[in-house]
């Protein structure tokens, strides 16, 4: 691997305005990539990225290869916890899984995702809050087997970020608010595609208390009215659609029954 000593001055090459400055310097990182195991490179590229929104080091940490995989994980998960680092780490994990990687099933196995769930449970920062929605509705297909353990999580996080569109905090600026609102919107369509018995016993549950019935009205019966009705809802099961076995032969219907 590079000397230590020279990473910092590698990664300065990664931006230069020459082409096959940057083409040189990404494949010296690839190949030291691909000869040490280790996490540290891994980890000076996301801290590298976190500082400067590269986009060479995001074309290398978005094609990283096995074992790398779960280095780039764990790193993502360790400044998911940090508050300051949060944002960039979520915007960095949207960029990976929208590119489909081969080890994206991991994803369902990863501390990373408790700990994304969480953040959408708790944190108060709209920004985080609307980058981590649409981050989990990315993810949400390529790791259906999840659904069994974490489809709770899921629906409060639905519960509570559609309550925040009608309770409109007053330290959010309005255009937050509609970013949001449209985030809540598509998690609404992912889930009503991916899991349409088990979501809509959710919405009649948790809807149904008097508490939440001014969010019902206001922001959860618009959406209703702009989608089809799932044929799951007549053929299917709140067991049938966590079965495993139904995503091994069909995709996801969550963008079939989306819209009127």
């Amino acid at each position: 691997m590079a000397q230590q000593a020279n990473i910092g001055e590698l990664l300065s090459m990664l931006d230069s305005p020459v082409l096959s400055v940057r083409d040189d310097v990404t494949a010296v990182f690839k190949e030291n990539l691909s000869s040490d195991r280790g996490p540290m490179l891994v980890n000076t590229l996301v801290d590298y990225y976190l500082e400067t929104n590269s986009q060479p080091v995001l074309h290398i940490l978005t094609t990283l290869q096995e074992p790398h995989d779960k280095h780039l994980l764990d790193k993502m998960n360790d400044c998911m916890g940090r508050a300051a680092s949060r944002l960039p780490a979520l915007s960095l994990l949207g960029h990976v899984i929208r590119l489909q990687p081969p080890w994206k099933h991991k994803l369902s196995q990863a501390p990373l995702l408790p700990s994304l769930l969480k953040c959408l449970k708790m944190d108060t920062d709209v920004v985080v809050l609307t980058t981590g929605v649409l981050v989990l509705i990315t993810m949400l297909p390529m790791i259906p087997q999840s659904g069994k353990q974490h489809l709770h999580d899921f629906f409060d996080i639905f519960g509570r970020l559609s309550s925040w569109c009608l309770k409109k905090p007053g330290h959010v600026t309005e255009i937050y608010l509609v970013h949001l609102h449209a985030s809540v919107y598509a998690l609404f369509h992912r889930l009503y595609g991916m899991y349409p018995c088990n979501f809509v016993s959710f919405l009649r549950s948790h809807y149904s208390m008097k508490e939440n019935l001014d969010t019902f009205e206001e922001v959860v019966r618009p959406m209703m009215e702009h989608v089809r009705i799932h044929p799951e809802l007549v053929t299917g099961s709140k067991d049938h659609e966590l079965d495993p076995r139904r995503y091994r032969n069909e995709a996801s219907d969550s963008e079939f029954y989306s819209v009127t």
